[in-house]
C-alpha cells in the first residue's frame, strides 16, 4: 500500500546557522548543550515515517518534544530546515506558493488545540470558512456546512456565536470546519488537551466515530499515553526532536525501547491492551482439541479468563484459519507482570 504522507529525514532548527547545529550533533553534542552554546534550537531532528491512508497515526511526547513542530512542518506553517514531505507522490517541501496554498485547501487541514475560531463569525460561517476561502458559492457552503455540524452533533446551533458555547462545542465547531473541506489528511495539535477531562473523552469518541464513517488519514499530536493508545492505530514517540519508537499500541507497552518510553506505559491498563499477537510464541507444541482457538486480536483480559481454564496452549489462528502462534498461562502471567522476557513477547 502506498503512503498517504511519509515524512524522509526531516530536520527544523531554529537559527541562522542550522548546518552548524547539525555538524555539532554529528559530534556528540546534545540539543540542550547546543542551545547553551549556540542559541540555536533543534527541534525536529532526522524524522521519517509513513502513514497508510486510513490509518490514525499519533505522535506524542513530552512538552518540547518537537510534536507540535512536526505537525507544523507537515503543511508547512512552519518550513522544514530540510527533508522530504511528500503527500500523494508529491514533495510539500519544494512546492511554490500556488501549490501550496491548493494542498492546504484541498488535501490537508487542520485542528488546532485552541479551537482557533472567529469571535465575530456565527459557527455555520466559521465551519465554512474553507470552503469560502476555495470559492465555493454561499448557498452551496453552507449546505455542506450544515451537513458537517449535524454530523458533529451540533445541528441547532448554526447561528450562535463561539463565546456562546462550551469548550467542547467549540472544538467540534473546529473539528466541523476542518472536515467541511473534505480534506485527505486531517492534522490534530493536541485538539482536546484544553478540555475538562468528561469533555475531552467524549471528544475521543466523537473522533472515532468519525474516523469510522469517514476514514479520514490522521496524524494527531498528544502528551497523553492514554489518549494514544485509544485513538492511535499506530504511535510515533518523540525526545528531544527525533522519533525514539514507532509501533502499534500493543507493541510499544510490550516492548519499549528504552527507560523514557516505559516510563509512558507505567500506569497503562495492560490486560486492555496486549493482545495475543503480542504475547503469543511459535506453535511448537500439541494443542488440545477442545481448546478454543484465538483471534491475533484477543486482549491480554480475555485471555487471563481463556488460559485459566485449559492447561494446554491456545492456538492463535489469523484471518486465513492459519494457526499462527500459541498463548499459555506462563506468557500471560509474564504479560501481566510486565515481564520484559522477549522470548515471550513477540510481535505476530
Amino acid at each position: 500500500m502506498t503512503p498517504t504522507l511519509s515524512c524522509h529525514n526531516v530536520w527544523k532548527i531554529f537559527g541562522t546557522q542550522p548546518e552548524m547545529a547539525q555538524q555539532l550533533l554529528a559530534n556528540g553534542r546534545s540539543p540542550s548543550q547546543i542551545l547553551d552554546e549556540t542559541g540555536h534550537i533543534v527541534a525536529v531532528r532526522d524524522v521519517s515515517f509513513d502513514v497508510q491512508p486510513g490509518e490514525i497515526f499519533v505522535v506524542m511526547g513530552l512538552s518540547g518534544s518537537g510534536k507540535s513542530t512536526l505537525i507544523r512542518c507537515l503543511s508547512r506553517l512552519i518550513e522544514p530546515t530540510s527533508g522530504e514531505i511528500i503527500v500523494n507522490g508529491r514533495d510539500v517541501v519544494t512546492m511554490k506558493a500556488a501549490e501550496l496554498r491548493e494542498i492546504r485547501r484541498h488535501t490537508m487541514s487542520m485542528v488546532f488545540q485552541r479551537f482557533g475560531l472567529f469571535p465575530h463569525r456565527r459557527v455555520i460561517d466559521n465551519v465554512a470558512y474553507g470552503l469560502e476561502v476555495q470559492g465555493i458559492a454561499k448557498k452551496e457552503r453552507l449546505a455542506k456546512a450544515n451537513e458537517v455540524l449535524q454530523l458533529v452533533g451540533l445541528n441547532g446551533w448554526e447561528q450562535q456565536f463561539p463565546h456562546e458555547l462550551s469548550g467542547g462545542m467549540q472544538q467540534r465547531v473546529g473539528l466541523a470546519r476542518a472536515l467541511a473541506v473534505d480534506p485527505e489528511i486531517l492534522l490534530c495539535d493536541e485538539p482536546f488537551s484544553a478540555l475538562d477531562p468528561l469533555i475531552r473523552r467524549d471528544m475521543q469518541d466523537e473522533l472515532t466515530r468519525l474516523q469510522q464513517i469517514m476514514h479520514k488519514t490522521v496524524v494527531f499530536i498528544t502528551h497523553d499515553f492514554l489518549e494514544a493508545i485509544k485513538l492511535g492505530d499506530r504511535i510515533a514517540i518523540m525526545k528531544e526532536g527525533e522519533i525514539v519508537q514507532i509501533g502499534r499500541p500493543e507493541e510499544i507497552v510490550a516492548r519499549p525501547v528504552n527507560d523514557y518510553v516505559r516510563a509512558f506505559t507505567q500506569d497503562v491498563p495492560r490486560v486492555k491492551v496486549l493482545t495475543a499477537a503480542t504475547i503469543m510464541t511459535p506453535p511448537d507444541r500439541p494443542f488440545d482439541a477442545n481448546a478454543p482457538q484465538v483471534s491475533p486480536s484477543t486482549t491480554l483480559e480475555q485471555l487471563v479468563r481463556l488460559t485459566a481454564r485449559y492447561d494446554t496452549p491456545l492456538p492463535v489462528v489469523n484471518g486465513s484459519d492459519k494457526i499462527v502462534g500459541m498463548v499459555d498461562k506462563t506468557a500471560v502471567m509474564l504479560a501481566l507482570t510486565e515481564s520484559d522476557d522477549s522470548s515471550v513477547v513477540r510481535s505476530a
